[in-house]
């Protein structure tokens, strides 16, 4: 029979007045005490088996054990009984007892040699299995002691089983560091920041209070701690220590222990070896014997010793110089304090239980605002980034705190502020020990630690699946954490963050990573301020907060930068007041600048009065822009004599082309074109004239005016008044050629200046009235040729025709750029008059090859020359078979019985492009010419046919080249033997004695002069050779008698002496050879011959003529031309500069010539 209370919509009483009884272990019967005639029976499935035991808990709960192993769970509540609300089977064969605390919100079952835990909140999740395999004659009853810690089972056996459901919640933490509570018996030391491995030290006691060092670990109960050594070898027990009262708490450093009791705190040393010391610095009790207040808390840092009294003082004892360092009193007496690692700020929460931080180095303090009076402790961030963050937290949730230094927002400068950052709630029974970087590290109910990341660190998270309004919310937490996300907008928003909480550090560091060099040098040029208020002013104005910034540096040792922060934003009216009370000799200045913005905006009486405002009468460059404005201001306000007359005085050309400006836009034409003139802009003075009709200015002016427009203007008028030689000059500045023309025709009677005129500007519409003109005159021949001019063809064929003047007509149109139409029409025209090579030319230029063949052919003889010329060209042009083969039969003398000159067949292959042919005729024709002793006119035409084929890349036959070489070597002679050079003179002659029978005409002399020149030069043998051969019977009549005795005499008394001739090396084989010689007997390849010389080639000494491209000894051709000018084979200008000497002749020794 149990008594409890049943769940109903309305409850009068909170007695409990229901009975619940078991009836035949079936039957669950309830009775309500207020309701005696509404008894409940509540009866289960068959299957559940009997009733085991049963248990109220919650609003109303029941929960049943069957000894199946089932258990089930119902409401009381009159709308859902008879319902199971759960229903599980636990054990498999039968199930013995349970037991439910509410404390821990757990129930437990037992059975089948085991114990299962649910949590009450979650019933179908299994909390725990506890197995007891000993126990082979089954189980019997559970019970929780009231504060859920332990958990009794009784046994068939006759045994008692306690097991610890939870464990005291004890830990500390010091640095990064933290110590836990892991069994009764037993504690974890560990540092999760650094991941060194846990530690676990048992302890000999069952400890109330723990504490953790940087080196040691302390645990105790009751009035007595004991000490261990956390060394790298592992832990060693160092010794308990009595004190004189139940200790409340304990607190250690590196060296010093201090515990809490009774209202005191002793201070000692750890290890009493640490120090050789003096023995007063092992310990101390506070506080002193004549201090009547009580301890309540306390904290030990690495330099400080900090406590808190019932009266409201808080303490700091230095520990090194043993010595009391600061104290601070508080209105009502402080009950938990918590300094940050450094001890150099302070959370403390008072008996009202508000909070607050107190900074001993200036001794302030300051308000945490939404301070919630459950908060059970706080713990400062660990992260080096995040000096000014702690936490506060109760048993449901921790609040994020920072501490900022001063905002310059602040304006009464109260300095540092507490900003609430967020809330993040905690799991149940979660104590929290450590914070870093926004993980709170916690000891749990069951002896672990669990890890929680702040809700108001949740940026440093994936932002995975995050919505935009979560991420305004991250941004706003990362903001007041002064971290930042990985984008520019970000990126802007913390720097703007940094400026307002003056870390300019940070904010260069931030401005440089997004790349914003301006910030960074700006905010370079000012970290250096230590005047708050000025270093402030700069921050606000960065941040565009003018109005603060400007109270900021009036309140600063600088308020001047108020003004100039003032100037540079264009503020003048604020900058006049500000210069009036700091910088008087400024206004000025500023009033300049302001006139010069009013000026912009159109205010022009406001800006004239700032202006003269402005002026000095010691700042010459200053009062001269200032007299500018003054000038400009006058005109545009009205005031034109004042303005005009300062412009005018005042030096500035610019200054008089914009008053002119002003002035001319406001009609005032005589004032604009004055200062115009004055400020020597010449053009629009003289455009204003016009405008004015002052002609006798305008004219005046125009030899400086450089305007066509003007020009021309001035012109017009000067033609309507008649006077034509002042509108011509005009004209003819503007360059209105037309009308230059028609002055000089109509006006003037120069016509020949009007002809020089088109001529030289080709003037299209000026031809047409010359033509006129001359038409008028009845000059037909240079009417024809200005029509032509201005491109009216018709009209001059027609007028030619008429006059018959078509010879005029056709020679100016040949000379222009005509469509073959005009040709056709001169050509027709001069068939009808018989004229056979006008027909023929004009038939040519127009395409009609055949008719101009026929026409040329038809020529008379008296033009036979010409037409057989232009003959040829009409073949080479057409490059028909049937044209060619008529004018072949033509020349050969076909047609008429009279074959022409072998030279216009020769002309007619080359015009075909027929070089073989060409060279042959060339070669015949050269014959000839030798035959006929113009050995030069053989010599060129040999010489054209073989520069054409060569450039056609033709092989030169051999019998051409060879022909060339001995007609150049007949060239030579004349050359050596004028400059006296004798040796040269003979070799060559010798060369063509030995072709004696290629000069038929000149056999005697040719072979006298050999015998003269061999004599001169020595070659005794030769002369004899060459004088025997002059003896024979057909020559020797013919020899000149003054050179006949002696020849006869050289025959009769030989002399067979000869200068024997140098060799030299052949360029191809270098095998030595006479050096007049040109086949190489080593090689067999014709040598070139130097154009100099006519000796063989050389590859040393290599050169080219610039414009025939033969060969030639390097050195003996620059000889020969510094008495000569042409080239010995092209006969083309030159001199020796010309010539580039060839170190590589490698291509000039590709055969070119037929072996």
């Amino acid at each position: 029979m149990q008594f409890s209370m049943m769940k109903t919509d309305e409850r009068t009483s909170a007695t409990e007045s229901t009975i619940s009884v078991v009836v035949g272990k079936k039957t669950l019967f309830l009775f309500n005490l207020n309701e005696p005639d509404n008894p409940v029976d509540l009866e289960f499935q068959q299957c559940y088996g009997n009733i085991v035991c049963y248990s109220w808990y919650g609003d109303g709960y029941i929960m049943i054990g069957f000894t199946s192993g089932i258990f089930v769970v119902i409401s009381t509540y009159i709308r859902e009984i008879g319902q199971e609300i759960f229903q599980a089977r636990d054990h498999k064969d039968n199930l013995t007892s349970i037991a439910v605390s509410q404390t821990l919100n757990k129930a437990a079952t037992c059975g089948d040699n085991c114990i299962k835990i649910h949590d009450l909140a979650e019933l179908k999740d299994m909390y725990a299995i506890i197995n007891l395999d000993d126990e082979n004659k089954g189980l019997g009853t559970l019970s929780w002691t009231d504060d859920g810690q332990l958990l009794a089972l009784s046994t068939q056996r006759g045994s008692l089983h306690v097991f610890l459901t939870k464990l005291p919640v004890l830990g500390d933490a010091c640095s990064t560091r933290i110590a836990y509570l892991t069994s009764l018996l037993e504690v974890t030391v560990a540092n999760p920041v650094e991941g060194q491995l846990p530690i676990v030290v048992s302890v000999d006691v069952e400890p109330n209070f723990v504490a953790v060092g940087i080196y040691h670990l302390a645990v105790g109960m009751n009035n007595r701690a004991w000490f261990y050594v956390l060394g790298e070898n592992g832990v060693k027990k160092l010794k308990d220590v009595e004190y004189l009262g139940t200790v409340a708490s304990v607190c250690l450093h590196s060296d010093y222990a201090a515990a809490l009791f009774e209202g005191k705190v002793q201070l000692h040393l750890i290890e009493s070896k640490i120090l050789d010391a003096q023995e007063e610095r092992e310990t101390r009790l506070f506080p002193a014997v004549d201090d009547k207040c009580r301890i309540l808390c306390h904290a030990l840092t690495g330099d400080f010793l900090i406590y808190g009294t019932d009266t409201g003082v808080i303490q700091y004892f230095y520990v090194e110089d043993w010595q009391f360092v600061d104290d601070y009193r508080h209105p009502v007496s402080v009950k938990k304090i918590f300094p940050d690692p450094n001890g150099t700020r302070l959370v403390f929460i008072d008996e009202k239980s508000d909070g607050f931080v107190y900074c001993p180095v200036n001794g302030t303090t300051y308000e945490i605002p939404d301070f919630s009076p459950t908060i059970k402790g706080v713990l400062w961030e660990n992260w080096p980034m995040d000096k000014g963050v702690f936490v506060a937290y109760d048993d449901d949730k921790v609040y994020t705190y920072v501490f900022h230094k001063g905002t310059i927002q602040d304006v009464c400068f109260i300095g540092s502020k507490v900003i609430l950052a967020g809330g993040t709630k905690i799991p149940f029974s979660h104590k929290p020990l450590l914070l870093y970087n926004g993980e709170l590290t916690c000891q749990t109910q069951s002896g672990k630690i669990n890890n929680i990341y702040l809700g108001t660190h949740s940026f440093l998270h994936s932002l995975k699946n995050v919505g935009p309004n979560e991420l305004r919310q991250m941004l706003a937490q990362t903001l007041m954490l002064k971290r930042i996300l990985n984008d520019h907008a970000a990126w802007n928003e913390l720097a703007r963050a940094c400026l307002r909480h003056m870390e300019v550090d940070f904010a260069i560091r931030v401005y440089r990573k997004i790349g914003n060099v301006g910030m960074v040098m700006s905010l370079e040029g000012i970290k250096g301020i230590e005047e708050y208020n000025l270093l402030a002013g700069h921050l606000a104005m960065f941040t565009e907060d003018f109005s603060l910034a400007e109270d900021l540096y009036l309140a600063s040792s600088c308020p001047v930068a108020a003004l100039e922060m003032r100037r540079d934003l264009l503020h003048w009216d604020s900058a006049l007041q500000l210069a009036k009370r700091l910088a008087p000799d400024q206004i000025p200045f500023i009033s300049k600048e302001y006139a010069v913005q009013l000026e912009v905006m159109g205010d022009y009486v406001n800006a004239l009065a700032h202006y003269e405002k402005g002026i000095t009468g010691d700042n010459k460059e200053h009062d001269e822009v200032c007299l500018a404005g003054v000038a400009q201001m006058s005109i545009r306000m009205g005031d034109i004599r004042r303005g005009v007359n300062q412009a005018l005085r005042h030096p500035s050309r610019v200054l008089k082309r914009e008053c002119g400006a002003i002035l001319e836009n406001m009609k005032q034409f005589s004032e604009a074109a004055q200062l115009y003139e004055k400020g020597l802009y010449y053009d629009k003075a003289a455009s204003v004239y016009i405008r004015c009709k002052n002609w006798a200015k305008v004219g005046e002016l125009l030899p400086h005016v450089s305007s066509p427009k003007i020009h021309l203007q001035y012109a017009k008028a000067k033609e309507a008044d008649g006077r034509y030689k002042e509108a011509v000059v005009a004209y003819e500045n503007a360059k209105q050629w037309n009308s230059v023309i028609r002055i000089y025709l109509d006006h003037l009677n120069s016509p020949e200046k009007a002809v020089s005129i088109v001529r030289e500007t080709q003037s299209l519409d000026g031809a047409k009235m010359v033509a006129r003109f001359f038409l008028q005159l009845g000059d037909y021949g240079s009417a024809i040729q200005f029509l032509v001019m201005s491109k009216c063809n018709n009209e001059a064929f027609t007028l030619a025709q008429q006059h018959n003047k078509m010879e005029i007509y056709a020679d100016i149109i040949g000379s222009e750029d005509t469509t073959n139409e005009d040709y056709q029409s001169i050509a027709l025209y001069f068939e009808g008059e018989k004229q056979h090579f006008q027909a023929g030319k004009f038939f040519l230029l127009c395409g009609q090859y055949s008719r101009a063949l026929k026409h040329f052919l038809k020529c008379s003889s008296s033009e036979d020359n010409v037409a057989i010329e232009m003959a040829i060209e009409t073949v080479g042009q057409a490059k028909d078979e049937l044209l060619t083969s008529q004018l072949i039969d033509h020349l050969m003398g076909e047609t008429d019985g009279m074959p022409k000159d072998a030279k216009y067949l020769f002309r007619l292959y080359m015009a075909l492009k027929k070089y073989q042919e060409a060279s042959r005729t060339a070669i015949i024709i050269a014959r000839e010419e030798q035959s006929a002793g113009k050995y030069r006119n053989a010599h060129d035409v040999l010489f054209s046919m073989y520069a054409e084929l060569k450039s056609q890349k033709i092989k030169i036959p051999s019998e051409m080249a060879a022909n060339l070489m001995i007609l150049h070597s007949y060239v030579l002679v004349k050359i050596h033997v004028k400059n006296g050079d004798h040796m040269k003179g003979a070799r060559m002659l010798i060369r063509v004695a030995n072709n004696i029978s290629k000069f038929p005409s000149h056999i005697v002399p040719i072979l006298t002069s050999t015998v003269i020149e061999c004599h001169r030069a020595g070659l005794k043998n030769s002369a004899f050779s060459f004088a025997a051969m002059l003896m024979r019977p057909e020559y020797r009549n013919k020899i000149d008698a003054k050179y006949k005795r002696k020849i006869e005499a050289m025959v009769r008394r030989p002399d067979t002496s000869e200068t024997e001739e140098a060799t030299t090396p052949c360029p191809f084989c270098d095998f030595l050879l006479p050096e007049y010689e040109l086949l190489c007997p080593g090689c067999k390849n014709n040598i070139p011959y130097c154009i100099a010389t006519g000796r063989h080639m050389l590859k040393d000494d290599w050169t080219v003529c610039p414009h025939c491209d033969f060969p030639a000894l390097y050195s003996e051709f620059e000889t020969m031309l510094n008495t000569a000018s042409t080239c010995p084979m092209c006969s083309e200008k030159l001199n020796s500069a010309q010539l580039k000497k060839i170190p590589d002749c490698t291509q000039y020794l590709r055969t070119e010539v037929e072996q």
